[in-house]
């Protein structure tokens, strides 16, 4: 089964290998190497999990990190004070603002304060906006596209294909969406309110689960040969790391699968370094 598996290293070791080229080569004729700022709000053990994997990542490649850890009862105030400093520091290339926030933190308010130009995960309506409409010079959200990367890697071709994404939030399942119209593929968003869920993904010639409900996606919900792509990151109990996939289980019945851990997030924490870049040559 060893070739169903679509693995995220391979994928990330061949981004990872450009960028840390391109750093250098920067470094060598400027003196400079970028900067990435994280925000945290609380301890959520995906955001941690996320932030050791990022700033593992950036140093690899040459890239600087600094993390801002707020309460997670921080304030408005506090945490817009933190993010203006940030939008105002020119030591600062690039910023990543952990989602979601909680309840307490108003995001669309935030969402219109973070510098367009350091927004390197797409969480401003203005790249947003680039990306829904084609644009290229904006930011893409990472995560999002560290899917379309794996697809590349291993030649899966989305146009004309059937492509269920499980997930409408705007971090992943909504603009992952547009993207695939985008190559020409035939697009189904489903959610919480789906009626017959199981039934449509077993339509799908491709599917994607970004819920974040652990192991849901089960056998009945994949076609014979289907490609399955876990964006899911979940922690059972006992603190081991699971997708939103039930991988023994769906293994067998898929014609490729991402793992959990060792799939897509792999691949993200690249894409974050090149969009770092990307923002770093802005600055040049």
């Amino acid at each position: 089964m060893e070739n169903k598996v679509l693995k995220g290293k391979p994928v990330a070791d061949k981004l990872t290998e450009k960028i840390i080229s391109e750093i250098e080569d920067i470094f060598v004729k400027t003196g400079k190497k970028p900067t990435l700022a994280m925000i945290r709000v609380g301890n959520r053990e995906d955001d941690l999990s996320y932030q050791r994997a990022a700033s593992n990542r950036c140093k690899k490649c040459g890239i600087d990190t600094v993390v801002v850890e707020l309460n997670e009862n921080c304030s408005m105030d506090e945490y817009i004070d933190s993010l203006e400093k940030l939008n105002g520091d020119t030591s600062v290339t690039a910023i990543l603002c952990f989602r979601p926030l909680p309840k307490g933190l108003d995001e669309d308010a935030i969402k219109n304060i973070i510098s367009p130009e350091k927004d390197v995960d797409c969480f401003s309506p203005i790249n947003l906006a680039k990306l829904f409409s084609g644009e290229k010079d904006g930011f893409v959200p990472c995560t999002p596209m560290g899917v379309v990367e794996i697809l590349d890697f291993y030649g899966i071709d989305v146009e004309g294909k059937n492509v269920v994404v499980i997930g409408r939030s705007m971090v992943v399942g909504k603009p992952l969406s547009i993207m695939l119209t985008n190559r020409n593929a035939t697009v189904t968003i489903c959610h919480s309110k789906s009626k017959n869920l199981s039934e449509i993904c077993s339509k799908a010639d491709i599917l994607i689960s970004c819920i974040g409900v652990g192991r849901f996606v089960k056998k009945e919900f994949v076609r014979e040969g289907a490609v399955v792509i876990d964006v899911g990151i979940n922690f059972d109990e006992d603190g081991n790391m699971m997708g939103d996939v039930d991988y023994d289980e769906v293994l067998e019945q898929s014609g490729g699968i991402t793992p959990v851990p060792g799939g897509v997030g792999a691949v993200t924490t690249s894409i974050l370094a090149s969009q770092v870049l990307k923002a770093f040559k802005n600055t040049l």
